[in-house]
């Protein structure tokens, strides 16, 4: 099976500096054992085939790698066990968690690997990790669905085939390259390169409309954070918060907007009040966010694969009151759906024809030996100082911040109940601060990631994020009461 041109575009992007693997730090009850956690992987291969399969680059780049049987596939190569100096604490495990998803994942064989980490008390952790090649946000919750049980006892799973598995064979370099050849030449024969041009005036309006999107990048430019004002190297450092989904929706009730409306008013004003503790100039400025969108369809439920879009809002880089703020991001949310900018964009996407993969043969060399990114990474480029308070304008975006629904009832592995799930997002460019908002079991974790040159401290974020969030659900339940206050009978008068 063949990359698709979202799928493949991961691998293009991707370096040593800036690792495409998506991953998730679980948090479990209890200490278990790491052979427990490799039988049951071993036990759950046969559910995720793509678990076995590994890329298969074609010759001169010609297509895009197809994913194909890995004949040496080895589970120990994939499940491994980390031990903490005994009494570690959680966040020392979330830190050596985060360690050790920096590297990129091994390209010669399957994208994914799963470390076992104890040695906090009464808890282990799971660092799962999977290229992005092979998932996105909502395919990755999919796979929990297959990998975690419902139910301590780990009922209702399909068992293993009573035959041993065995891999297809690999297709040789000169069949990848015939096949890829034969590919071109069908797509060129069938394809209509001006078809989306010649479309009905709906489709034309979109394409319109994006392309409008595209041209605010450079009319409109966004302000240039600290996390924005150089490339990042490899390292990173996470922190995160949890509250509960009740609290979500008990604002959202009372001041109006949605689920993902409260949580990006919360981010942005936590990232607007660091810019002002940070004396950047901000007056007149715009944050623009890229928030991605899962555009799968009911057909592709259940699929891996990425099947998004992206809508860009833009809001205040000023600290304001978090209400004004959430009726500001309301505003600007509605004005994109109203533009349906997401479609626009998906449109504009599949329209474009594909760039010839053969462009792209350096790539091939990320993660081997011959890697030229390795020496950014060991040398990464100097920050950009702000010279009076100013920097350049951007041009980009600030910071990615997608929110993905979760399972929101208990799930376990090997009988062990996940308490906490905290999501990891790719950082790449200039991009230095990562957010992704996970909800589980009906509690909604905001994840903030960072390179730690370009974002030292993060926890001023993190710990803003919590405190506009205090503020947001004090004066949700202010309102609701006045409401309730308002609307209480009054007393009858004892008097005649």
């Amino acid at each position: 099976m063949r990359l698709t041109q979202a799928d493949a575009s991961f691998l293009y992007t991707e370096s040593a500096s800036g690792p495409m693997h998506i991953s998730s730090v679980y948090v479990l009850e209890g200490e278990l054992e790491f052979a427990k956690v490799f039988a049951h992987f071993h036990s759950r291969l046969h559910l995720v085939p793509l678990y076995r399969q590994k890329l298969a680059q074609v010759p001169l780049n010609l297509a895009h790698p197809e994913w194909v049987d890995d004949p040496d596939f080895d589970l120990a190569n994939h499940v491994f066990a980390h031990q903490l100096p005994a009494g570690a604490t959680l966040e020392e495990g979330i830190d050596a968690a985060i360690e050790l998803n920096e590297p990129i994942l091994d390209r010669a064989r399957p994208l994914w690997r799963v470390y076992v980490i104890t040695g906090v008390p009464d808890r282990t952790l799971i660092l799962q990790s999977t290229h992005h090649a092979m998932i996105d946000g909502a395919s990755g919750i999919q796979l929990t669905t297959v990998l975690y049980d419902f139910d301590a006892k780990g009922a209702n799973v399909e068992p293993p085939p009573s035959e041993p598995w065995s891999p297809a064979p690999m297709p040789s370099a000169g069949e990848r390259f015939a096949g890829a050849l034969r590919e071109n030449l069908t797509r060129m024969s069938q394809t209509d390169a001006f078809a989306a041009w010649r479309a009905n005036g709906h489709r034309r309006e979109l394409l319109r409309r994006a392309f409008s999107v595209l041209g605010r990048f450079v009319a409109k430019p966004a302000i240039t954070a600290p996390f924005n004002a150089g490339l990042v190297g490899p390292k990173r450092k996470l922190r995160w918060m949890k509250c509960s989904l009740g609290d979500v929706r008990e604002i959202r009730r009372a001041l109006g907007g949605t689920i993902n409306d409260v949580v990006l008013t919360v981010v942005s004003e936590a990232v607007a009040r660091y810019l002002v503790a940070h004396n950047e100039r901000v007056d007149g400025e715009q944050l623009r966010i890229m928030c991605p969108v899962n555009v799968r369809t009911e057909a592709q439920e259940g699929t891996l694969g990425n099947q998004v879009s992206a809508i860009f809002p833009m809001l205040p880089a000023w600290p304001m009151n978090p209400v004004t703020r959430l009726g500001a991001v309301c505003a600007e949310v509605e004005r994109i759906k109203d533009e349906h900018e997401a479609q626009a964009l998906t449109l504009l996407q599949n329209s474009v024809p594909e760039a010839w993969p053969v462009v792209l043969l350096p790539t091939q060399l990320i993660g081997t030996p011959r890697d030229p990114t390795q020496l950014g990474a060991r040398f990464p480029l100097p920050v950009m100082p702000a010279v009076a308070g100013w920097r350049p304008p951007n041009f980009g975006i600030n910071f990615v911040c997608t929110n993905v629904p979760g399972v929101q009832v208990a799930q376990y592995l090997c009988g062990h109940r996940v308490l906490d799930t905290i999501g990891v997002l790719v950082l790449t460019g200039n991009l230095g601060l990562g957010v992704t908002i996970l909800s589980y079991n009906q509690n909604l974790y905001f994840s903030f990631i960072c390179e730690p040159r370009l974002l030292p401290d993060v926890e001023r974020i993190t710990d803003g994020s919590a405190a506009v969030f205090d503020e947001l659900l004090s004066a949700a339940r202010q309102r609701s009461e006045s409401i309730a206050g308002k609307s209480a009978p009054i007393a009858a008068s004892s008097k005649p």
